[in-house]
Order: C-alpha cells, then structure tokens, then sequence
C-alpha cells in the first residue's frame, strides 16, 4: 500500500485539530499545526479526566474527608502510572511533580549535591539543559559533528579528562532542532564507567518514540529524566523528575513552606522525605491527572506503533523538500535514527518571513528562530565569532535562525502536501513575496 494515502487514525483523539481560522485574503481555512516539538494539542481524554473527577477535586494529603481521601489517593495512582510508562525503579527512584522540564531539570541543578563539580553538557542542548547548571557547577561542552550527531569520542575524551570529577552527563534524547535520536544508554554505560550519574532530557523524545529507564545491563540505565506534559498532550501545566531518592533526601529543598517538613519548632527543622519534599504547596492536581490521562492513551496505542506512524510522516517530507529549489536542510536528511523533526531555510527568504508567510496563506503554523538552542543553531548554520559579536552589538539585525516543522501522531499526509504546494509557490516567486511583505520585512 502506498503510505502516502494513509491518513492519521489517531486524528479523533485530539481537541482542536479541526479548527478553522482566518487567512490573510479572508478565507477561512482548517489550521495546520506543525509546531507539536513547542506544545500539543490536548487529547479529549486528558480532558474527559478533568471533568470527571472535577467534582471529587480537593486539597491533597492530610484531609480527613471523603473528597480529599480520594484526591490523595488518585494523585499517588498517577504518580505510579507515569513511573510505569518510563520504567522508573520503585524501590530506588522517586517520582516529583513539577510544572515543566526547566523546572526539574533546575531543582535537580540545586538538589545534586557533592564534591564532583562538573557537568558535561553537549552542544546540541535546549537552553533549559545548559542555563541551569552554569551557576552550580564548572561546565563543559560534548561536541557534535557538521550535521549537528553527538560526539561519542569527544565525549569520551572529556570523561576521561576530568577523570573522577564529572558529577553528571546531561544530555537530550531527542533535538528539538535536528530531531536527533541520541543513544542514551550506550552514554550512560560510558558515563558510569566513569563515575558520573547521567540525566536525559526527555522533553522530546518520550512523546514520541519507546522510552526506559532500564538497559540491557545496569550500567546503561538512567539515573535521571525530565520531561513535560505539555509536549504529550496534556497542556496543563504539570512536568516530571525523576531520580534516586537519596539525592532529595539530603539538604534543604529550594522551595521550603507547606507539605515540606515532618517537625518544626522556631528553631529546628526536620524536612520530610521525597517526594513531599520537593512539592511545596498545594500541587498542581489537575495537571497531574491530565498527564496520566495522556500517557494511558499513548500506552494503549504504543509507542513504537506512535514512532513508526511519525517516521513515516518525517520521511515522506524529507523525499519532498529535498525536491524544492533553494531549500537547505540541517542534519543529516537520510538519518532515521530520528523523531518527527525537520528544521530548513529558503534561500533569500527571511526565516521569520518564511514562517509568517506559511501562517498567513495556508494557515499553517511552524515555529522560527533558534528553537532555545541557540549554540546548536549558530553550529548548525555556520556562524563565525564575529557573527554573533555582531549580532549581539546590534540587536535590530534579524536574529540568525532556521523554520522548524514538528508533526504529532494526529497529523497526517495530507496537512503536509498542503506545506510542500505552499513552499514550492513561495520558491518559485521569492521576488514576489519579498515585494508583498516589505512592510513586514520593515518592521522587525
């Protein structure tokens, strides 16, 4: 069967994605969403979830009353579903609810105490993997090649360099640029022969592809994983960390108040064990029960039947665009070892122009810049030293960046033939879209 004709039989499972909007000449037309690496839609069940137990909602923990038993006891459920879906290690981990990746992946930049000081990091992080640890520790960077893979080499290199000293490997699954697919265990059973703990982002890979906190050995499991709700379809407000117990349960959590402590006089303090510890006030109960909703749905498709279908998606845009004049790919775009992400250019068309174009006629929504990954891009791009002086003097020179698609599992073939029609109309006549948005062009 020819892929191409398939269309997406998950489409009915999502809020919204059948939503008409206005385009720039009046006409009202079905949006296209290629902007799911930003945020998802929500899936009705996640919002089913919500309205169900709406009347049941009450304060966690400590309530004697019927509604709060029961709120305490569906958090705590949610907390055990959502370490299953990871295979996190009940006895060993703890699982804590924060609002999003930055969140967690800064509480673990504050809770990861001892003597070992450095932190390897890569050059193809989220800004949200790299800001965090700069005031905690002496950081370094794992390089990446010209197509913007990960070097296993050099980071070896740096394992060995620093010996003894490296406190963690922090690094993503999954690009939010390239929609590269690290090989996270084979970098933990490296980062443990050496020491070091590890720590994935997997802010985008776990929406979208097979994912566990257990190797083939012990020495290729994951110490430590973040991630987001809103990225898998529940877009309200809720994230996860993941970890050995023993790191929270020494020192003081950074958010101390309500729900923190076991004893407390003016003058001593005895804090209470994770995860409790590290969730100071009243939690965010809804987001919680919506991210369990999400993953119960995505589990019951499978995930590997959720890559698969994405791959496909991925694929089918790669044969089309490489066939467009004046389009430049970033990455590698024979790769497969990757998720539903494609990041490009078009040649003498602004990137913010490009996207803004793409929104206004097809109402299509892709996302522009540098995706909070800004190194990666200026690797990615080429950019010299003086580049970025430059650019950072003035501020009013359009900020180097590329377009970036990123497809969820309701999206289908279809939606993309409509952005590959649209980019090669705005190839075949870059004069004429230049002339016709000058006035944008002059206004940023």
């Amino acid at each position: 069967m020819n892929e191409k004709i398939l269309k997406s039989p998950f489409r009915n499972l999502f809020v919204g994605v059948d939503t008409f909007i206005p385009l720039s000449n009046g006409r009202w037309e079905r949006a296209i969403n290629f902007d799911n690496a930003a945020t998802t839609p929500p899936l009705w069940s996640s919002l089913y979830e919500i309205i169900n137990f709406s009347p049941w909602y009450s304060s966690i923990h400590r309530g004697t009353g019927y509604k709060s038993q029961f709120s305490s006891t569906l958090y705590e459920k949610c907390r055990s579903i959502i370490g299953n879906f990871v295979d996190a290690d009940e006895k060993k981990d703890t699982i804590i609810f924060v609002k999003n990746t930055t969140e967690a992946i800064n509480k673990l930049s504050y809770r990861l105490c001892g003597e070992k000081k450095v932190v390897l990091s890569t050059y193809m992080e989220h800004h949200s993997n790299d800001l965090p640890w700069r005031s905690h520790y002496d950081i370094d960077y794992i390089q990446v090649n010209e197509s913007g893979k990960l070097s296993l080499e050099d980071l070896r290199n740096k394992l060995e360099k620093y010996k003894n000293k490296v406190a963690l490997v922090t690094i993503t699954g999954a690009s939010n640029v390239t929609g590269y697919k690290n090989p996270i265990h084979e970098i933990a059973k490296l980062s443990h022969l050496y020491g070091a703990k590890i720590l994935v982002d997997g802010a985008q890979l776990i929406p979208h592809a097979p994912f566990s906190m257990k190797g083939s050995h012990p020495l290729e499991n994951i110490d430590y994983v973040v991630f987001s709700a809103h990225k898998m379809y529940a877009p309200f407000g809720s994230g996860v960390l993941i970890g050995p117990k023993d790191t929270f349960e020494k020192g003081s959590p950074e958010y101390p108040g309500g729900g923190t402590v076991d004893m407390v006089t003016h003058d001593f303090i005895k804090w209470g064990l994770p995860p409790s510890k590290e969730e100071s006030g009243t939690p965010n109960l809804m987001g919680v029960i919506a991210l369990a909703a999400a993953i119960q749905t995505l589990s019951q498709i499978g995930m590997d039947h959720i890559e698969k279908y994405e791959r496909s998606l991925i694929r089918y845009t790669l044969k089309q665009l490489k066939n467009i004049p004046y389009i430049k790919i970033y990455g590698d775009a024979d790769y497969e070892e990757r998720i539903s992400i494609v990041s490009f250019n078009m040649e003498k068309i602004p990137h913010n122009l490009l996207a803004y174009i793409l929104s206004c006629e097809a109402g299509i929504a892709v996302r522009n810049g540098c995706f909070c990954a800004q190194p990666y891009i200026q690797n990615l791009l080429g950019l010299s030293k003086e580049d970025i002086e430059k650019r950072i003097k003035d501020p009013f020179i359009l900020h180097p960046g590329m377009v970036r698609i990123s497809f969820g599992l309701y999206n289908d073939y279809d939606e993309i033939d409509v952005l590959i029609d649209m980019l090669k109309k705005i190839s075949k006549n870059r004069d004429l879209y230049i002339k016709k948005y000058k006035d944008f062009l002059t206004s940023i």
